[in-house]
């Protein structure tokens, strides 16, 4: 990618399955004010964790096709499901820098000041199923044991808003409470929405274990890569741009969005992404 080709105050793409990735997006607009910013939820078809690796790579490349086209400067894979199958697919097709959230969190479990011995991962079926955080982590350090668990029922909570309490403690003491009695070193949070759980999970695995949020990590990733492009957007004059495309259901994706946004969502528009060009191979 070409610096002196890139309008650096063309936005930042970041997308997601559904609503999950606006932790992504808090972050970044957190670590990056000045940046525009365009997010896409697929929320038709939500959820990706539970689809085939073939259908979710579909999925992606539509998504990150119509982000593309809107002449963004980064794209973002916001969504742990698809950084874990479709990450390299979409990095090879679009001539722009790809940053997905697998890699973030890996390396900030990895890097903390302590050794760590012992990782936990939790995510959605698909994410680790594909094994793609303990690959990752492996890359960093073999020696590390790398205890992974499915937690499916994280995501309806959240977006139910319950984060506390006896039903969310319940539910995680379920999942968790192997990784509490081995004591893990380090937990990462891999799927976006669950750093909205953080105070229940880090009751059940105690306070002596680090949580690694993906969605910090990543913006810092972000930041990282558009400072050593030399492509920041350092404009103060006009406020930042801050668009959002959903599939269906615009009006619950704002009502559940506010609890995953610092700021309020405004602009919000309905498209059919079955009637976009993907991008060539």
């Amino acid at each position: 990618m070409n610096k002196q080709s890139v309008d650096v105050s063309a936005p930042i793409g970041v997308f997601d399955s559904g609503v999950g990735g606006l932790t992504v997006l808090n972050e970044i607009h957190r670590h990056l004010p000045l940046e525009n910013t365009i997010y896409l939820g697929d929320t038709a078809r939500v959820p990706y964790g539970i689809r085939t690796p073939d259908t979710v790579k579909r999925y992606s490349l539509e998504s990150g096709s119509f982000l593309f086209q809107l002449g963004i400067k980064l794209l973002v894979i916001a969504c742990n499901t698809v950084s874990a199958i479709s990450l390299d697919l979409i990095s090879r097709r679009f001539p722009i820098p790809v940053i997905g959230v697998i890699a973030p969190g890996s390396k900030a479990a990895m890097n903390a000041p302590a050794y760590y011995n012992r990782v936990g991962v939790i995510g959605t079926e698909t994410t680790i199923k594909s094994g793609a955080y303990k690959r990752q982590i492996h890359t960093l350090n073999s020696n590390t044991e790398v205890i992974e668990m499915a937690c499916p029922l994280f995501v309806p909570l959240v977006e139910e808003g319950w984060f506390d309490g006896p039903i969310a403690e319940a539910i995680t003491m379920e999942y968790l409470k192997n990784m509490a009695q081995i004591k893990i070193d380090a937990l990462v949070l891999g799927c976006t929405h669950y750093p909205l759980l953080k105070r229940v999970i880090q009751t059940v695995v105690g306070n002596n274990t680090l949580l690694v949020d993906s969605a910090i990590e990543t913006a810092k990733m972000v930041k990282g890569t558009l400072d050593n492009m030399g492509i920041l957007n350092s404009n103060k004059a006009t406020a930042a741009l801050r668009k959002y495309y959903v599939t269906d259901g615009p009006e619950r994706f704002i009502a559940i969005g506010k609890r995953f946004l610092t700021e309020p969502i405004k602009d919000v528009e309905l498209i059919d992404i079955n009637c976009l060009e993907i991008a060539p191979d």
